[in-house]
């Protein structure tokens, strides 16, 4: 007898794998549990970088749109662009025909001559505006500022990192990401093709490095005091420091966009001295200082200095490498070259040299003044931002629709974000010296060191407000910390310090009550909001006369 046939088995059609939206919702579903946010380490990795890519995004938007209006030259545009563009076909900037005003159109990109020009700032800063160009064409706005867009969003990213490896905390270096992100003189600076916003994204960077390399140290001496009982009197001379190299050529990048990258090079330079200095004098090392200044403070400056200058003379290849730049065969021209012990400096060295003699005699001697040019003891407060570009239409004049409108670029930075910060500043003095703060003291170093020396330079008379993006960073992160202790992340009853060394008064659990927690959020949302309402004069938005007095909160504004 036969066996029946069994029935055919239905195949159900293999299902897809769950997207990652789905696996973060169903992940989202527990996180809250009996009133309290619960969180898998997977999660919250998930959660943390997902906040870090928004905040990053939220930079790019407001940096990106609109980027090609005024799609005219404003400021000093008039010098960088035409230089960066000239400079790209030549390998050095040349100068221009007569008459072409603020335009930069494609009548005015042929208008370059063939004799070179003189330029009072490095190349590195010009060639990276000239990337932009060759990405999006050199005649309009967006291939001019698009570089500095770019640069602008990177230096947003690389605060929220940066704060969340200074902090110990994504969300304390979310919030100084988020502060950058929507601050006007950060804004600005990312909208307008100088050479700033390069300066202020490579000291960053070196920065960055810095921190890296005192987290490794720190490792390093660790596994050296416990493997060494009997410590000698000087300790050990630190070499391997790949993280201190990067920071050498990164510095010396900086410089070679701005020649005040300098100084943010000597602020961290001292740093890593007299922070190494600390660290031998806390192991019980009888010979701290003349170690810390004449063996470790020697290597140091060997694995910093000398790879800075190579990477900042590497910024003049363009030059070099042609015959007819500025100035480039000044050494070999008749009674120029030197004689005696200098005469066999090549003719090249001798001719860039010459030209960084003309550079210093000019930057230290310069004597124009400007309508909105601002002392540096003002800089903290914004008392007298730059005006960019301002253009004012009647009725029926280029589309405007009410009595009078106005269109207007201001390096007028948030109010709310730069007052704070600079409380944030004071209060991290103060926690520097009273509790020996090691955070607050990277802070301060990034600070001072792009702050102080402008107050040193009275002989010049032309500088801007704008000059304090370089080291705006710091307020931001200083702005983020003082957030931190409101949150009740840190506290002063836990009674060690580390100088220049790591957080040493966290909780194991950030105790965040309800009350400070409602504090920061309305900090938070009142500066968006004040963001929202000043976003106009940032961008250059049409908007009308009445509008634009009502921002006019003190004199030195308008």
């Amino acid at each position: 007898m036969t066996q029946p046939t069994p029935p055919p088995v239905a195949h159900t059609p293999r299902q897809p794998p769950p997207s990652w939206v789905s696996r973060t919702a169903e992940a989202a579903a527990g996180w809250w549990k009996n009133g309290t946010w619960r969180f898998t380490p997977r999660a919250a990795r998930r959660l943390q970088w997902s906040a870090i890519a928004a905040v990053t995004l939220l930079a790019a938007a407001v940096r990106l749109w609109n980027l090609g209006h005024p799609g005219v030259l404003v400021f000093d545009e008039i010098y960088y662009v035409r230089d960066s563009y000239s400079q790209l076909l030549n390998g050095f900037p040349t100068k221009w025909a007569e008459g072409l005003g603020m335009n930069f159109g494609p009548n005015e990109i042929t208008q370059s001559l063939p004799t070179a020009s003189y330029v009072v700032h490095p190349p590195l800063g010009k060639w990276l505006i000239g990337l932009g160009m060759l990405v999006c064409d050199a005649d309009n706005g967006w291939g001019w500022r698009m570089s500095t867009a770019v640069a602008g969003t990177l230096a947003v990213l690389l605060v929220t990192v940066l704060g969340r490896r200074l902090f110990r905390s994504t969300l304390i270096g979310v919030i100084a990401g988020f502060l950058m992100a929507i601050d006007g003189l950060a804004i600005v600076m990312s909208r307008v093709s100088l050479l700033d916003n390069f300066l202020m994204l490579a000291a960053l960077l070196g920065a960055y490095f810095v921190l890296l390399d005192r987290d490794q140290n720190d490792r390093v001496w660790q596994r050296w005091l416990r493997a060494t009982p009997h410590r000698g009197d000087y300790g050990p001379v630190l070499w391997r420091r790949p993280w201190l190299l990067a920071a050498s050529i990164t510095f010396g990048l900086a410089a070679g966009i701005k020649w005040s990258g300098l100084y943010v090079l000597a602020g961290f330079g001292l740093y890593l001295v007299i922070r190494d200095m600390y660290q031998r004098r806390k192991a019980g090392l009888v010979g701290w200082f003349s170690a810390g200044v004449l063996t470790q403070g020697l290597v140091s400056f060997a694995l910093l200095v000398p790879l800075a200058l190579a990477s900042y003379l590497a910024t003049w290849t363009g030059w070099l490498l042609t015959s007819t730049g500025w100035n480039r065969g000044w050494a070999a021209e008749a009674g120029n070259a030197a004689t005696g012990f200098f005469s066999w400096v090549p003719h090249w060295a001798q001719s860039l040299w010459h030209y960084h003699t003309t550079m210093y005699q000019w930057h230290s001697t310069l004597n124009a003044p400007h309508p909105y040019m601002a002392h540096p003891l003002t800089w903290p407060l914004a008392l007298r931002p730059t005006s960019m570009y301002y253009e004012s239409f009647e009725y029926g004049q280029d589309g405007c629709t009410i009595s009078k409108c106005s269109e207007a670029i201001t390096s007028l930075p948030n109010p709310l974000i730069w007052w704070g910060g600079l409380l944030a500043l004071g209060f991290l003095a103060y926690l520097l010296v009273r509790y020996r703060d090691g955070v607050a003291g990277f802070i301060l170093v990034g600070a001072l060191s792009g702050y102080l020396p402008w107050l040193l330079t009275p002989s010049r008379s032309a500088v801007f407000q704008f000059y304090t993006i370089a080291y705006a960073p710091f307020v931001y992160l200083a702005l983020a910390y003082a957030v931190g202790w409101i949150l009740g992340y840190w506290r002063l009853d836990q009674g060690y310090g580390k100088f220049f060394g790591t957080i040493s008064r966290r909780h194991p659990l950030p105790r965040i009550t309800t009350p400070n927690l409602t504090v920061v959020a309305i900090f938070l949302v009142t500066a968006l909001a004040v963001s929202i309402y000043f976003y106009p004069l940032w961008t250059g938005t049409r908007i009308s006369f009445t509008f634009w007095q009502l921002h006019i909160w003190l004199p030195g504004w308008s």
